[in-house]
Protein backbone atom coordinates (compact mmCIF):
# COMPACT_ATOMS: atom_id res chain seq x y z
CA UNK A 1 0.00 0.00 0.00
CA UNK A 2 2.85 2.37 0.76
CA UNK A 3 4.44 1.70 -2.64
CA UNK A 4 1.09 2.16 -4.34
CA UNK A 5 0.49 5.62 -2.89
CA UNK A 6 4.09 6.79 -3.23
CA UNK A 7 3.87 6.74 -7.02
CA UNK A 8 0.93 9.13 -7.17
CA UNK A 9 2.71 11.96 -5.39
CA UNK A 10 1.14 11.48 -1.95
CA UNK A 11 3.32 12.54 0.93
CA UNK A 12 5.17 10.00 3.02
CA UNK A 13 2.82 10.46 5.99
CA UNK A 14 -0.36 9.70 4.02
CA UNK A 15 1.23 6.72 2.25
CA UNK A 16 2.45 5.30 5.53
CA UNK A 17 -0.87 5.97 7.28
CA UNK A 18 -2.81 4.05 4.62
CA UNK A 19 -0.23 1.24 4.73
CA UNK A 20 -0.47 0.94 8.52
CA UNK A 21 -4.26 1.00 8.60
CA UNK A 22 -4.62 -1.60 5.84
CA UNK A 23 -2.03 -3.87 7.50
CA UNK A 24 -3.80 -3.60 10.85
CA UNK A 25 -7.19 -4.40 9.31
CA UNK A 26 -5.79 -7.45 7.52
CA UNK A 27 -3.92 -8.66 10.62
CA UNK A 28 -7.13 -8.56 12.68
CA UNK A 29 -9.48 -9.85 9.97
CA UNK A 30 -11.25 -13.16 10.63
CA UNK A 31 -11.55 -13.63 6.86
CA UNK A 32 -7.78 -13.60 6.38
CA UNK A 33 -6.74 -15.17 9.69
CA UNK A 34 -9.04 -18.15 9.19
CA UNK A 35 -7.76 -19.01 5.70
CA UNK A 36 -4.15 -18.40 6.70
CA UNK A 37 -4.59 -21.12 9.35
CA UNK A 38 -6.10 -23.72 6.99
CA UNK A 39 -4.19 -25.77 4.41
CA UNK A 40 -6.05 -24.33 1.43
CA UNK A 41 -3.88 -23.41 -1.56
CA UNK A 42 -6.17 -20.39 -2.06
CA UNK A 43 -4.31 -18.40 0.64
CA UNK A 44 -1.38 -18.17 -1.82
CA UNK A 45 -3.48 -15.95 -4.12
CA UNK A 46 -3.44 -12.73 -2.02
CA UNK A 47 0.18 -13.43 -1.05
CA UNK A 48 1.33 -13.68 -4.68
CA UNK A 49 -0.79 -10.75 -5.87
CA UNK A 50 0.58 -8.46 -3.15
CA UNK A 51 4.24 -9.17 -3.85
CA UNK A 52 3.88 -9.31 -7.63
CA UNK A 53 2.15 -5.93 -7.79
CA UNK A 54 4.52 -4.45 -5.22
CA UNK A 55 7.49 -5.18 -7.50
CA UNK A 56 5.52 -4.17 -10.60
CA UNK A 57 4.66 -0.72 -9.22
CA UNK A 58 8.16 -0.36 -7.82
CA UNK A 59 9.54 -1.18 -11.27
CA UNK A 60 7.43 1.46 -13.00
CA UNK A 61 8.44 4.00 -10.33
CA UNK A 62 12.20 3.27 -10.30
CA UNK A 63 12.42 2.15 -13.95
CA UNK A 64 14.67 -0.77 -12.94
CA UNK A 65 14.14 -3.87 -15.06
CA UNK A 66 15.09 -6.23 -12.20
CA UNK A 67 11.79 -5.37 -10.48
CA UNK A 68 9.82 -6.47 -13.55
CA UNK A 69 11.70 -9.77 -13.66
CA UNK A 70 10.93 -10.49 -9.99
CA UNK A 71 7.31 -9.41 -10.43
CA UNK A 72 6.87 -11.63 -13.49
CA UNK A 73 8.37 -14.66 -11.72
CA UNK A 74 6.09 -14.22 -8.71
CA UNK A 75 2.98 -13.68 -10.84
CA UNK A 76 3.80 -16.74 -12.96
CA UNK A 77 3.89 -18.87 -9.82
CA UNK A 78 0.29 -17.85 -9.15
CA UNK A 79 -0.96 -20.05 -11.99
CA UNK A 80 0.26 -23.08 -10.03
CA UNK A 81 -2.00 -22.20 -7.08
CA UNK A 82 -5.76 -21.72 -6.82
CA UNK A 83 -7.96 -21.71 -9.93
CA UNK A 84 -9.35 -18.20 -9.22
CA UNK A 85 -5.88 -16.72 -9.81
CA UNK A 86 -6.35 -17.11 -13.57
CA UNK A 87 -8.70 -14.12 -13.64
CA UNK A 88 -5.83 -11.93 -12.39
CA UNK A 89 -4.81 -11.75 -16.06
CA UNK A 90 -7.58 -9.14 -16.42
CA UNK A 91 -5.99 -7.11 -13.62
CA UNK A 92 -2.65 -7.18 -15.45
CA UNK A 93 -4.37 -5.85 -18.58
CA UNK A 94 -5.95 -2.96 -16.65
CA UNK A 95 -2.75 -2.06 -14.80
CA UNK A 96 -0.50 -2.16 -17.86
CA UNK A 97 -2.98 -0.04 -19.82
CA UNK A 98 -2.98 2.61 -17.08
CA UNK A 99 0.82 2.71 -16.97
CA UNK A 100 0.92 2.89 -20.77
CA UNK A 101 -1.24 6.04 -20.59
CA UNK A 102 1.21 7.65 -18.17
CA UNK A 103 4.37 6.63 -20.04
CA UNK A 104 2.87 7.83 -23.34
CA UNK A 105 2.03 11.19 -21.77
CA UNK A 106 5.62 11.46 -20.51
CA UNK A 107 6.98 10.63 -23.97
CA UNK A 108 8.76 7.42 -22.86
CA UNK A 109 6.42 4.88 -24.46
CA UNK A 110 9.32 2.75 -25.75
CA UNK A 111 10.53 2.14 -22.20
CA UNK A 112 7.05 1.00 -21.24
CA UNK A 113 7.08 -1.66 -23.95
CA UNK A 114 10.51 -2.86 -22.85
CA UNK A 115 9.31 -3.22 -19.25
CA UNK A 116 5.98 -4.79 -20.20
CA UNK A 117 7.51 -7.36 -22.56
CA UNK A 118 10.11 -8.35 -19.97
CA UNK A 119 7.42 -8.68 -17.30
CA UNK A 120 5.09 -10.76 -19.51
CA UNK A 121 7.95 -12.94 -20.77
CA UNK A 122 8.86 -14.08 -17.25
CA UNK A 123 5.19 -14.71 -16.43
CA UNK A 124 4.93 -17.00 -19.46
CA UNK A 125 8.19 -18.79 -18.64
CA UNK A 126 7.20 -19.57 -15.05
CA UNK A 127 3.59 -20.46 -15.94
CA UNK A 128 4.56 -22.58 -18.96
CA UNK A 129 4.67 -26.01 -17.19
CA UNK A 130 1.02 -25.86 -16.19
CA UNK A 131 0.16 -24.16 -19.50
CA UNK A 132 1.70 -27.04 -21.46
CA UNK A 133 -0.16 -29.52 -19.25
CA UNK A 134 -3.50 -27.83 -20.00
CA UNK A 135 -2.73 -27.75 -23.73
CA UNK A 136 -2.26 -31.51 -23.61
CA UNK A 137 -5.20 -32.04 -21.23
CA UNK A 138 -7.74 -29.27 -22.03
CA UNK A 139 -10.53 -31.16 -20.24
CA UNK A 140 -8.92 -30.29 -16.88
CA UNK A 141 -8.64 -26.55 -17.49
CA UNK A 142 -12.19 -25.69 -16.42
CA UNK A 143 -13.44 -29.06 -15.17
CA UNK A 144 -13.45 -27.94 -11.52
CA UNK A 145 -15.44 -24.78 -12.28
CA UNK A 146 -17.93 -26.23 -14.76
CA UNK A 147 -20.26 -27.84 -12.23
CA UNK A 148 -20.63 -24.73 -10.05
CA UNK A 149 -20.71 -22.09 -12.81
CA UNK A 150 -23.65 -19.73 -13.40
CA UNK A 151 -23.47 -20.87 -17.03
CA UNK A 152 -24.71 -24.28 -15.93
CA UNK A 153 -27.94 -22.69 -14.62
CA UNK A 154 -31.21 -22.57 -16.64
CA UNK A 155 -31.41 -18.76 -16.43
CA UNK A 156 -27.85 -17.39 -16.69
CA UNK A 157 -28.78 -13.70 -16.30
CA UNK A 158 -30.87 -14.33 -13.20
CA UNK A 159 -28.15 -16.55 -11.68
CA UNK A 160 -25.50 -13.89 -12.36
CA UNK A 161 -27.62 -11.09 -10.86
CA UNK A 162 -28.36 -13.09 -7.71
CA UNK A 163 -24.73 -14.13 -7.29
CA UNK A 164 -23.51 -10.56 -7.84
CA UNK A 165 -25.90 -9.07 -5.26
CA UNK A 166 -25.10 -11.71 -2.66
CA UNK A 167 -21.35 -11.34 -3.13
CA UNK A 168 -21.50 -7.54 -2.93
CA UNK A 169 -23.54 -7.86 0.25
CA UNK A 170 -21.21 -10.35 1.95
CA UNK A 171 -18.93 -7.62 3.30
CA UNK A 172 -21.53 -5.73 5.34
CA UNK A 173 -24.79 -7.69 5.41
CA UNK A 174 -24.83 -11.47 4.92
CA UNK A 175 -21.63 -13.44 4.40
CA UNK A 176 -20.50 -16.97 3.63
CA UNK A 177 -22.70 -19.63 5.29
CA UNK A 178 -20.03 -22.35 5.24
CA UNK A 179 -18.71 -22.85 8.79
CA UNK A 180 -15.28 -23.74 7.41
CA UNK A 181 -14.99 -20.24 5.95
CA UNK A 182 -16.93 -17.98 8.30
CA UNK A 183 -19.19 -17.60 11.29
CA UNK A 184 -22.13 -18.81 9.24
CA UNK A 185 -23.96 -15.94 7.54
CA UNK A 186 -22.15 -13.12 9.34
CA UNK A 187 -20.59 -10.26 7.31
CA UNK A 188 -16.95 -10.79 6.34
CA UNK A 189 -15.92 -7.40 7.70
CA UNK A 190 -16.13 -6.15 11.28
CA UNK A 191 -18.88 -3.51 10.99
CA UNK A 192 -16.68 -0.37 11.47
CA UNK A 193 -14.28 -1.65 8.79
CA UNK A 194 -17.24 -2.44 6.55
CA UNK A 195 -18.36 1.20 6.73
CA UNK A 196 -14.81 2.45 6.12
CA UNK A 197 -14.56 0.10 3.14
CA UNK A 198 -17.68 1.67 1.57
CA UNK A 199 -16.25 5.15 2.19
CA UNK A 200 -13.02 4.05 0.53
CA UNK A 201 -14.92 2.85 -2.55
CA UNK A 202 -16.77 6.15 -2.88
CA UNK A 203 -13.53 8.15 -2.49
CA UNK A 204 -11.74 5.94 -5.05
CA UNK A 205 -14.53 6.36 -7.61
CA UNK A 206 -14.54 10.15 -7.11
CA UNK A 207 -10.74 10.33 -7.35
CA UNK A 208 -10.77 8.19 -10.52
CA UNK A 209 -13.31 10.47 -12.22
CA UNK A 210 -11.39 13.59 -11.13
CA UNK A 211 -8.10 12.07 -12.38
CA UNK A 212 -9.59 11.30 -15.80
CA UNK A 213 -10.84 14.90 -16.16
CA UNK A 214 -7.41 16.28 -15.19
CA UNK A 215 -5.42 13.58 -17.02
CA UNK A 216 -3.61 12.75 -13.79
CA UNK A 217 -2.71 9.22 -14.85
CA UNK A 218 -0.65 8.38 -11.76
CA UNK A 219 -3.56 9.09 -9.43
CA UNK A 220 -5.90 7.26 -11.83
CA UNK A 221 -3.55 4.24 -11.80
CA UNK A 222 -3.68 4.01 -7.99
CA UNK A 223 -7.43 4.23 -7.52
CA UNK A 224 -8.54 2.39 -10.67
CA UNK A 225 -6.09 -0.45 -9.95
CA UNK A 226 -7.58 -0.90 -6.47
CA UNK A 227 -11.16 -0.81 -7.73
CA UNK A 228 -10.33 -3.19 -10.59
CA UNK A 229 -8.48 -5.51 -8.21
CA UNK A 230 -11.53 -5.72 -5.97
CA UNK A 231 -14.05 -6.25 -8.79
CA UNK A 232 -11.95 -8.66 -10.87
CA UNK A 233 -11.00 -10.89 -7.94
CA UNK A 234 -14.67 -11.00 -6.95
CA UNK A 235 -15.50 -12.63 -10.30
CA UNK A 236 -14.42 -16.17 -9.27
CA UNK A 237 -17.24 -16.04 -6.73
CA UNK A 238 -19.74 -14.02 -8.76
CA UNK A 239 -19.50 -16.37 -11.75
CA UNK A 240 -20.48 -19.36 -9.62
CA UNK A 241 -23.84 -20.35 -8.17
CA UNK A 242 -22.94 -22.99 -5.59
CA UNK A 243 -22.56 -22.04 -1.91
CA UNK A 244 -22.92 -18.30 -2.56
CA UNK A 245 -21.68 -15.96 -1.28
CA UNK A 246 -18.36 -17.80 -1.29
CA UNK A 247 -15.52 -16.06 0.57
CA UNK A 248 -12.88 -18.62 -0.43
CA UNK A 249 -13.33 -18.07 -4.18
CA UNK A 250 -13.05 -14.29 -3.62
CA UNK A 251 -9.90 -14.57 -1.51
CA UNK A 252 -7.83 -12.67 -4.09
CA UNK A 253 -9.83 -9.51 -3.27
CA UNK A 254 -8.55 -9.41 0.33
CA UNK A 255 -5.64 -6.95 -0.19
CA UNK A 256 -7.73 -4.47 -2.17
CA UNK A 257 -10.63 -4.65 0.31
CA UNK A 258 -8.44 -3.66 3.25
CA UNK A 259 -6.56 -0.99 1.33
CA UNK A 260 -9.91 0.51 0.31
CA UNK A 261 -10.94 0.37 3.97
CA UNK A 262 -7.70 2.13 4.87
CA UNK A 263 -8.45 4.89 2.33
CA UNK A 264 -11.76 5.51 4.12
CA UNK A 265 -9.99 5.48 7.49
CA UNK A 266 -7.29 7.86 6.29
CA UNK A 267 -9.98 10.26 5.01
CA UNK A 268 -11.74 10.31 8.41
CA UNK A 269 -8.45 10.45 10.33
CA UNK A 270 -7.25 13.61 8.60
CA UNK A 271 -10.73 15.17 8.73
CA UNK A 272 -10.91 14.65 12.49
CA UNK A 273 -7.32 15.78 13.00
CA UNK A 274 -7.95 18.94 11.00
CA UNK A 275 -11.14 19.87 12.82
CA UNK A 276 -10.20 18.73 16.32
CA UNK A 277 -8.48 21.44 18.28
CA UNK A 278 -6.28 20.03 21.02
CA UNK A 279 -5.75 22.86 23.47
CA UNK A 280 -4.58 21.03 26.59
CA UNK A 281 -2.76 17.92 27.71
CA UNK A 282 -6.06 16.60 29.10
CA UNK A 283 -7.71 16.74 25.71
CA UNK A 284 -4.65 15.16 24.15
CA UNK A 285 -4.73 12.38 26.74
CA UNK A 286 -8.42 11.70 26.18
CA UNK A 287 -7.87 11.44 22.43
CA UNK A 288 -4.96 9.04 22.94
CA UNK A 289 -7.00 6.96 25.38
CA UNK A 290 -9.89 6.83 22.90
CA UNK A 291 -7.58 5.59 20.13
CA UNK A 292 -6.08 2.93 22.42
CA UNK A 293 -9.55 1.71 23.40
CA UNK A 294 -10.55 1.63 19.72
CA UNK A 295 -7.53 -0.49 18.79
CA UNK A 296 -8.13 -2.93 21.63
CA UNK A 297 -11.83 -3.19 20.77
CA UNK A 298 -10.81 -4.30 17.25
CA UNK A 299 -8.34 -6.80 18.66
CA UNK A 300 -10.73 -8.23 21.22
CA UNK A 301 -13.64 -8.30 18.77
CA UNK A 302 -11.69 -10.43 16.29
CA UNK A 303 -10.15 -12.56 19.05
CA UNK A 304 -13.64 -13.33 20.39
CA UNK A 305 -14.96 -14.08 16.92
CA UNK A 306 -12.14 -16.49 16.01
CA UNK A 307 -11.47 -18.33 19.27
CA UNK A 308 -14.90 -18.21 20.92
CA UNK A 309 -17.80 -17.51 18.57
CA UNK A 310 -16.35 -19.65 15.77
CA UNK A 311 -13.68 -21.86 17.35
CA UNK A 312 -15.93 -23.30 20.07
CA UNK A 313 -19.01 -23.77 17.90
CA UNK A 314 -19.84 -27.47 17.40
CA UNK A 315 -20.85 -26.75 13.79
CA UNK A 316 -17.18 -26.15 12.99
CA UNK A 317 -16.27 -29.74 13.89
CA UNK A 318 -18.83 -31.01 11.39
CA UNK A 319 -17.71 -28.54 8.72
CA UNK A 320 -14.15 -29.84 9.02
CA UNK A 321 -15.37 -33.47 9.25
CA UNK A 322 -13.42 -34.07 12.45
CA UNK A 323 -14.74 -37.65 12.55
CA UNK A 324 -12.46 -38.46 9.58
CA UNK A 325 -9.51 -37.35 11.70
CA UNK A 326 -10.70 -39.59 14.53
CA UNK A 327 -11.03 -42.55 12.14
CA UNK A 328 -7.46 -41.99 10.98
CA UNK A 329 -6.14 -41.81 14.54
CA UNK A 330 -8.07 -44.94 15.50
CA UNK A 331 -6.67 -46.93 12.56
CA UNK A 332 -3.15 -45.78 13.41
CA UNK A 333 -3.59 -47.02 16.97
CA UNK A 334 -4.34 -50.63 15.90
CA UNK A 335 -1.68 -53.35 16.04
CA UNK A 336 0.38 -53.73 12.80
CA UNK A 337 -0.98 -57.20 12.10
CA UNK A 338 -4.60 -55.96 11.97
CA UNK A 339 -6.21 -55.87 8.53
CA UNK A 340 -7.79 -52.44 7.98
CA UNK A 341 -10.45 -51.52 5.45
CA UNK A 342 -11.95 -48.05 4.96
CA UNK A 343 -15.32 -47.97 3.18
CA UNK A 344 -15.49 -44.61 1.37
CA UNK A 345 -19.24 -44.01 1.43
CA UNK A 346 -18.87 -40.21 1.31
CA UNK A 347 -19.45 -38.39 -2.00
CA UNK A 348 -16.63 -36.44 -3.56
CA UNK A 349 -14.47 -35.82 -6.61
CA UNK A 350 -12.47 -38.98 -7.48
CA UNK A 351 -8.73 -38.62 -6.87
CA UNK A 352 -6.43 -40.54 -9.25
CA UNK A 353 -4.49 -42.08 -6.35
CA UNK A 354 -5.48 -44.58 -5.18
CA UNK A 355 -7.81 -45.95 -7.83
CA UNK A 356 -10.16 -43.00 -8.11
CA UNK A 357 -11.27 -42.99 -4.47
CA UNK A 358 -13.36 -39.85 -3.61
CA UNK A 359 -11.45 -36.92 -2.09
CA UNK A 360 -12.88 -37.16 1.50
CA UNK A 361 -10.70 -40.25 2.04
CA UNK A 362 -7.59 -38.09 1.65
CA UNK A 363 -7.91 -36.97 5.27
CA UNK A 364 -7.50 -40.51 6.61
CA UNK A 365 -4.77 -41.28 4.08
CA UNK A 366 -2.88 -38.17 5.15
CA UNK A 367 -3.01 -39.23 8.81
CA UNK A 368 -1.76 -42.70 7.89
CA UNK A 369 1.06 -41.19 5.86
CA UNK A 370 2.16 -39.08 8.81
CA UNK A 371 2.78 -42.17 10.94
CA UNK A 372 3.80 -44.84 8.44
CA UNK A 373 5.08 -42.89 5.45
CA UNK A 374 2.56 -44.69 3.25
CA UNK A 375 -1.11 -45.71 3.07
CA UNK A 376 -1.64 -48.88 5.14
CA UNK A 377 -5.39 -49.42 4.98
CA UNK A 378 -7.31 -50.68 1.94
CA UNK A 379 -9.85 -48.15 0.65
CA UNK A 380 -12.98 -49.47 -1.04
CA UNK A 381 -16.19 -48.02 -2.45
CA UNK A 382 -19.44 -49.47 -1.00
CA UNK A 383 -20.08 -51.43 -4.20
CA UNK A 384 -16.75 -53.25 -3.80
CA UNK A 385 -17.37 -54.98 -0.46
CA UNK A 386 -16.74 -58.32 -2.18
CA UNK A 387 -13.04 -57.38 -2.32
CA UNK A 388 -12.72 -57.70 1.46
CA UNK A 389 -10.60 -60.76 2.21
CA UNK A 390 -10.67 -62.37 5.66
CA UNK A 391 -7.57 -64.50 6.42
CA UNK A 392 -8.18 -65.39 10.07
CA UNK A 393 -6.58 -62.11 11.05
CA UNK A 394 -8.07 -59.41 13.20
CA UNK A 395 -9.94 -57.19 10.75
CA UNK A 396 -11.43 -53.73 11.15
CA UNK A 397 -13.84 -52.29 8.60
CA UNK A 398 -14.42 -48.55 9.07
CA UNK A 399 -17.16 -46.83 7.02
CA UNK A 400 -16.56 -43.09 6.70
CA UNK A 401 -20.26 -42.44 7.32
CA UNK A 402 -22.63 -44.43 9.50
CA UNK A 403 -24.97 -46.44 7.27
CA UNK A 404 -27.15 -49.20 8.71
CA UNK A 405 -27.71 -50.72 5.24
CA UNK A 406 -23.96 -51.04 4.85
CA UNK A 407 -23.63 -52.80 8.20
CA UNK A 408 -26.50 -55.13 7.22
CA UNK A 409 -24.56 -56.09 4.07
CA UNK A 410 -21.46 -56.76 6.16
CA UNK A 411 -23.48 -58.92 8.56
CA UNK A 412 -24.79 -60.96 5.65
CA UNK A 413 -21.28 -61.43 4.22
CA UNK A 414 -19.52 -62.00 7.56
CA UNK A 415 -21.96 -63.33 10.14
CA UNK A 416 -19.28 -63.63 12.81
CA UNK A 417 -18.61 -59.88 12.92
CA UNK A 418 -19.87 -57.23 15.33
CA UNK A 419 -20.57 -53.51 15.22
CA UNK A 420 -18.76 -51.32 17.73
CA UNK A 421 -18.86 -47.58 18.50
CA UNK A 422 -15.57 -45.66 18.67
CA UNK A 423 -15.94 -42.01 19.68
CA UNK A 424 -18.07 -40.37 16.95
CA UNK A 425 -18.00 -43.23 14.45
CA UNK A 426 -18.82 -46.93 14.15
CA UNK A 427 -16.64 -49.83 12.96
CA UNK A 428 -17.22 -53.46 12.03
CA UNK A 429 -14.92 -55.94 13.78
CA UNK A 430 -13.98 -59.47 12.68
CA UNK A 431 -11.91 -62.15 14.48
CA UNK A 432 -11.49 -59.95 17.53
Amino acid sequence: AKELFRISGFGFRISETIALFSSFFLATSFWHINFSRIGFRAILVPFILVFSFYFLFRGFRTKKISNFIVSGIIFGLGFHTYISFRLAILLIAVTLFLWWLFYRKEGIEKRFWLFAICYLLFIVLVASPIGIYFLNNPQYFISRATGVSIFAQPNIIRAFAESLVRHLGMFNFSGDFNWRHNVSGSPLLFWPIGILFLIGIIISIKKSIFSIKNKNYLSLTVYLTLLSWWLIMMLPGVLTYEGIPHSLRCIGAIPSVFILGAIGTNFLYWKIRKNLRITSWRTSGLVALGLILLVFSFLYGQYFRYFKLWGENPEVQGAFTQNFVEIGKYLNSLPPETQKYVIVNEPGVPVPYPQGIPVPAQTIMFIENIKFGKVISIYLLPENLNQIKINNKKTVIAPMRQDQNLFDELNQAFSQGKIQKEKDFWVYLLNQ
